[in-house]
């Protein structure tokens, strides 16, 4: 015989609270650690899930839809979490000694003062791209959303680490799916590192190409500085183009302002 369902009365209200991510920092931890531990929580927790999927599925909001998308965007999390374990493994394999850093901080050093003084490819770029200001405090309702609060803060303050991990920690549900890409496309985007900008444009390029979203002329313009940032250059070139040719986009003078330059030559 099948198991009775689990009671959810007792744990209605935590459940909503969670799925809508009106928990704080503290409360979510809590809640994430109680899921491992608590089977009752958690079978609670997997009939809750269900049970309002197939309510969406009901009101016609596209759930397989939404679920399709979640998934892909777990995928692209895994995959920064393997970037991750890979870069530590590099880093590890770099620990040359004392002696060995001690002669390449030597020849760095020679090398910043015989280098010439023309700017670099990242002081070009970072003088030409115009940084996402994120979602201010008024549309993010800091005591109702204090996860996605929290992210916004910290990629203002310019810590795009830790900003994206409390990003990853925001429910799908809580906000919508297209913003939710978005911004982990713009905080990896925002990092001065080859292997994060990589991992950004698949992000970026999803809303972009997401014609309904009000996000994606915005993402289309970060996805051709992703591009050009990478190296791929006419990649970024033609993406800024059909930048520049909208009218309706925000950046569009941006683009321009990079297309005019010769910043952009192969």
């Amino acid at each position: 015989m099948p198991l009775p369902a689990p009671d959810l009365r007792p744990y209605l209200e935590e459940l909503e609270r969670f799925a809508d991510g009106q928990l704080s920092a503290a409360e979510q931890e809590a809640f994430e650690t109680r899921l491992e531990t608590d089977p009752a929580l958690y079978q609670a927790y997997q009939q809750y899930e269900q049970l309002t999927a197939d309510l969406r599925w009901v009101a016609g909001h596209e759930t397989l839809y939404q679920r399709l998308l979640a998934l892909d965007l777990r995928l692209d999390q895994r995959q920064l979490a393997l970037s991750r374990v890979r870069r530590r493994q590099h880093q590890q394999q770099r620990r040359w000694g004392v002696g060995v850093a001690a002669v390449l901080l030597a020849l760095l050093g020679l090398w910043l003062l015989w280098r010439p003084t023309a700017p670099s490819a990242a002081d070009t770029w970072s003088r030409y791209y115009q940084p996402e200001a994120g979602l201010s405090d008024s549309v993010v309702g800091e005591g109702q959303r204090p996860l996605l609060a929290e992210a916004m803060r910290l990629y203002r303050e310019g810590q795009y680490p830790p900003a994206l991990q409390a990003l990853q920690r925001i429910p799908s549900n809580a906000i919508g799916q297209d913003t939710l890409t978005y911004y982990n496309g713009i905080f990896l985007l925002s990092q001065d590192d080859p292997e994060q900008i990589q991992a950004a444009q698949p992000f970026l390029r999803r809303v972009a190409t997401q014609a309904g979203s009000p996000l994606a002329g915005r993402a289309r313009y970060h996805l051709g500085m992703a591009y050009w940032r990478n190296q791929q250059t006419t990649a970024a070139r033609n993406t800024l183009r059909a930048v520049s040719n909208d009218p309706r986009n925000p950046y569009q003078e941006a683009a321009r302002r990079v297309l005019r330059s010769d910043a952009l030559k192969e």
